[in-house]
């Protein structure tokens, strides 16, 4: 069994915060893999399912970010998961925006809800990081985080969900390449000659610098 925990804020002003796109992406499996609808448990919300025939529990904590490990930690004893059954999605501030990378245990790098996390089950388990940008000054990284997403980030934020969306069976098979090959198949698709409106350079016939008794010459060779 797999647990999928979205981190973010609970509440309708939160809900579109950079801070909140682990909820966003987990929202998105639900709805995409025909989950179970939304409950309250764990100090939380639950939804359950599978993916890929893997059964999977999708956890979005409502202790709010600085406390996500509580929740986290009651629902991995209820299910008697290890720290390697669980995965997590959060914002990171060190990726530009669309970029998305995996990271298996490791520091928290100042993240206060994988610093939760960390106090309650250890480091040992699975993240799916998203990639929100940096503002260019720590000072500034709270008021960022905590602000909505910005009207040009739209197309590539609903790429990055629905990419995390096409390969969540992979992610919980264990299948981190085919997960990131997913995700970068939306984000970043590659192009092709062929694609409509996109047409194939042609090279311009070279001019012929033959003389007149060249050419002719030429024809009888």
């Amino acid at each position: 069994m797999r647990l999928f925990v979205g981190l973010g804020n609970p509440g309708a002003k939160y809900a579109g915060n950079r801070h909140n796109i682990g909820f966003m992406a987990v929202d998105r499996i639900a709805g995409d893999h025909g989950f179970s609808p939304w409950r309250g448990k764990f100090q939380g919300k639950v939804s359950d399912g599978v993916l890929g025939g893997e059964k999977a529990v999708l956890l979005k904590p409502e202790t709010f970010m600085n406390l996500s490990g509580q929740s986290v930690g009651e629902a991995m004893r209820f299910y008697k998961l290890t720290p390697g059954d669980v995965t997590v999605f959060h914002d990171e501030i060190d990726l530009a925006p669309g970029k998305m990378r995996l990271k298996s245990a490791g520091g928290h790098a100042g993240h206060n809800g994988l610093r939760s996390i960390h106090t309650h089950v250890g480091e040992a388990y699975g993240r799916v990081r998203i990639g929100v940008g940096h503002p260019g000054h720590r000072d500034a990284v709270p008021g960022y985080v905590l602000h909505d997403f910005a009207k040009a980030d739209e197309a590539w934020l609903d790429d990055m969900l629905r990419g995390i969306s096409d390969g969540a069976a992979a992610l919980a098979a264990g299948d981190g390449a085919t997960f990131s090959n997913a995700v970068a198949l939306r984000v970043a698709p590659p192009r092709s000659s062929t694609t409509p409106g996109i047409e194939t350079p042609v090279e311009a016939p070279l001019a012929d610098s033959r003389s007149p008794m060249q050419k002719l010459m030429d024809r009888f060779r």
